[in-house]
C-alpha cells in the first residue's frame, strides 16, 4: 500500500522532536517523576520572548524614523536619507513619525516610532530602543545567526548556543518544554539535551509533536525505538549502553510520553471551545491552521501563560526583503508583525502572574532583524541591504521609555558611542554590536554573560 507522504512527515516530526529532548532530566531539569506528579502547570517566574522579523527591516518605518520636513528630497545629495513617507499608497499610514499619546500614570514618550509600528507604540513605557547597531554583515543568514547567538558567525556558520539555550541551560526552568523555536534556527554547543529547543516550522508541527499518535509506524527501526522499554539486556547490549545511551533514551521516551499524555497540544488548538477567548482576543478564525502573525502571537502567549515554556523564539513575520516594489508593501508587512506583537503585549500586560504583577513584569522581549534597509530608495522603488540596524528590548529587567545610541544623519551610519551611557564619542567610543544586546538580555536576569566576551549595556538594566 502506498504511504501518505504527509503522514510519514508527521511521524518523523514527532521522532525528531523527541530526539531533540534527549536528557535524563529532560523537562527543564525537573525529574520526570516530579513532573508527572505535578497537579498543575506553573508559569516560569521569568520568561523570555525572542521575536525575529525576517528579511531585514526598514528602520525608517520602524524604530529609527526621520523627520520628513528635515530630510527632504532636495537634501538627499547631502543627507543620503529619504524617509519616503509621502510615497505610501495606503492612507492608513501616517506620513510622519509617531509620537504616541501619553499613557495614564506614565511619563510622556521619549521614543519616536516609524509609521509602521502602529499600535505597538502605545507600549512605549515598557520599551528601550537601541539604535545604530553595526551588524557588520549584509548577508541574511549571517545577520540572523549573529543576533540569535550574540557571536559573529564564521562565514555563514553559526557559533555558540542560541540565547534561549543559554537561558534555559543556566536557569533550568520547571516547565514541560523549556524552549520553543518557531520557524527560527536554534543551537546548543555546550548544554545537555534538557536545554534544547523544540523546533517547529509551523503551528501544525507543534500540534503533531505534542499529540498522541495513533498512526502505524512505517519502519521497523522506528517501531523498535518507540517500543523500547528497558527490558533486561545482554552483555553485548550493555556494552552499547555503557555511555548511558540506553537509560538516556528510556528516560527521554518516558518524558515524551508524559508530555503527550498531558495533552498539551489542546492548549494550542485555538479552534476548541475552551480556547474561544484566545480566538476572540487575537481575532483568529474558527478553524486553523493558525500560522498568521496573530496566530503566532497567540501561541507565544499560550506557551508562557499556561506554564508550558519559559523561552519562545519566533519568526513573527517575513516578506521584508523588498528590493523591488513600493514603500507600502514593506510597511504593510512590518505593520502586520507589529500589530500582532501589540496584541501579545496587551495580553501579557493584562494577565496577572502567579508571582505578582502581570506577565510583562516577568517577561523580557527582544525584537530584532538581521539588518536594515538602505536609507535611499533604489531605482526599482525598493531599498537594499544596510549595515545599521536597531532593536527593541521590552519588559522585565530593562529600563523603560529609553533610547540608546543613534544612527548618523548622513546615510544612517552606525553610531560610535560611549557604551556606558550611549552618548556620542567619535574619538574613544565603540560601535554597538549584537553581542552587547545579548549580554544585556542575560545580565537583565542576573545570568552569566561571559560567553559574549563583552560587558552589557548597563545603562539599559533596570
Amino acid at each position: 500500500m502506498k504511504k501518505n507522504p504527509e503522514t510519514q512527515a508527521s511521524r518523523r516530526t514527532f521522532l525528531k522532536a523527541a530526539a531533540g529532548f534527549m536528557g535524563s532530566s529532560l523537562l527543564g531539569g525537573v525529574p520526570f517523576k516530579a513532573f508527572a506528579q505535578a497537579a498543575t502547570l506553573a508559569p516560569a517566574d521569568r520568561c523570555f520572548v525572542f521575536v525575529y522579523f525576517a528579511g531585514g527591516w526598514d528602520q525608517l518605518l520602524a524604530f529609527d524614523p526621520r523627520d520628513p520636513d528635515v530630510f527632504t528630497p532636495e537634501r538627499v545629495a547631502e543627507t543620503r536619507i529619504l524617509p519616503g513617507y509621502n510615497l505610501f499608497t495606503d492612507a492608513s499610514f501616517p506620513t510622519r513619525p509617531i509620537l504616541p499619546a501619553q499613557r495614564s500614570g506614565a511619563d510622556p514618550s521619549n521614543i519616536q516610532f516609524g509609521p509602521a509600528v502602529s499600535k505597538l507604540a502605545n507600549h512605549y513605557d515598557l520599551m528601550t530602543v537601541v539604535r545604530g547597531i553595526n551588524m557588520t554583515t549584509l548577508a541574511h543568514e549571517e545577520g540572523m545567526r549573529y543576533f540569535i547567538t550574540g557571536k559573529r558567525p564564521i562565514g555563514a556558520a553559526a557559533r555558540g548556543s542560541s540565547t534561549a539555550t543559554e537561558i534555559v541551560g543556566q536557569m533550568a526552568p520547571a516547565v514541560p518544554i523549556p524552549s520553543i523555536a518557531y520557524n527560527v534556527e536554534t543551537y546548543n554547543d555546550r548544554y545537555p539535551g534538557a536545554a534544547n529547543a523544540l523546533k517547529v516550522s509551523r503551528a501544525q508541527d507543534l500540534l503533531l509533536t505534542l499529540s498522541p499518535s495513533t498512526k502505524q509506524l512505517d519502519s521497523e527501526l522506528e517501531k523498535q525505538l518507540l517500543d523500547f522499554r528497558g527490558q533486561p539486556i545482554s552483555c553485548e547490549e550493555a556494552a552499547y549502553g555503557s555511555g548511558g545511551v540506553g537509560s538516556t533514551y528510556e528516560s527521554s521516551r518516558g518524558q515524551m510520553q508524559q508530555v503527550l499524555s498531558g495533552r498539551l497540544d489542546n492548549a494550542f488548538r485555538f479552534e476548541l471551545a475552551a480556547n474561544a477567548a484566545v480566538r476572540s482576543f487575537y481575532g483568529l478564525p474558527g478553524a486553523g491552521p493558525y500560522d498568521s502573525a496573530a496566530g503566532r502571537a497567540a501561541l507565544v502567549a499560550t506557551a508562557l501563560k499556561q506554564g508550558i515554556s519559559q523561552c519562545v523564539s519566533i519568526n513573527l513575520v517575513g516578506g521584508l526583503d523588498t528590493h523591488f516594489g513600493t514603500q507600502t508593501t514593506h510597511a504593510t508587512n512590518l505593520r502586520t508583525g507589529f500589530d500582532a506583537l501589540a496584541l501579545l503585549v496587551d495580553d501579557l500586560r493584562q494577565t496577572a502572574h502567579p508571582s505578582g504583577g502581570n506577565f510583562m513584569d516577568h517577561t523580557t522581549l527582544l525584537v530584532f532583524s538581521e539588518f536594515a534597509r538602505t536609507p535611499l530608495i533604489n531605482s526599482t522603488s525598493g531599498r537594499d541591504h544596510h549595515l545599521t540596524s536597531s532593536c527593541m528590548l521590552m519588559g522585565a529587567g530593562v529600563k523603560h521609555n529609553k533610547v540608546f545610541g543613534y544612527s548618523g544623519d548622513v546615510a544612517m551610519a552606525p553610531c560610535v558611542v560611549d557604551l556606558k551611557n550611549g552618548a556620542a564619542d567619535p574619538n574613544n567610543g565603540s560601535n554597538i554590536l549584537p553581542e552587547h544586546i545579548i549580554a544585556t538580555v542575560l545580565a537583565s536576569a542576573n545570568l552569566d554573560y561571559s560567553i559574549t566576551r563583552v560587558e552589557p549595556l548597563r545603562a539599559l538594566l533596570a
